[in-house]
């Protein structure tokens, strides 16, 4: 996602880890705002946080594309149990 085509007003989901429990990941969808302190500079608001907006985040323009990277590294393949055996 270019982020320099991002406005205030967009909506983003975002992939984001526990940072307790870095094997913990979510999709979390989140609002592109201006900082009410920083006037006219651009910012993530997500976990009810103002959050500088850069490349650092894994970020898509949809919910589906979102769940497609996160299936793609963080859902374990189904394994076939009785292959196994």
């Amino acid at each position: 996602m270019d982020i320099t085509q991002l406005q205030a007003g967009d909506s983003i989901f975002v992939i984001s880890r526990n940072p307790h429990t870095q094997s913990v990941a979510e999709i979390q969808e989140a609002s592109v705002v201006e900082h009410p302190d920083y006037p006219g500079r651009i910012v993530l608001f997500l976990f009810e946080e103002y959050i500088p907006l850069t490349e650092d985040y894994a970020m898509f323009s949809s919910y589906q594309e979102a769940e497609d990277m996160f299936n793609m590294y963080f859902n374990e393949p189904d394994i076939d149990t009785e292959s196994l055996y």
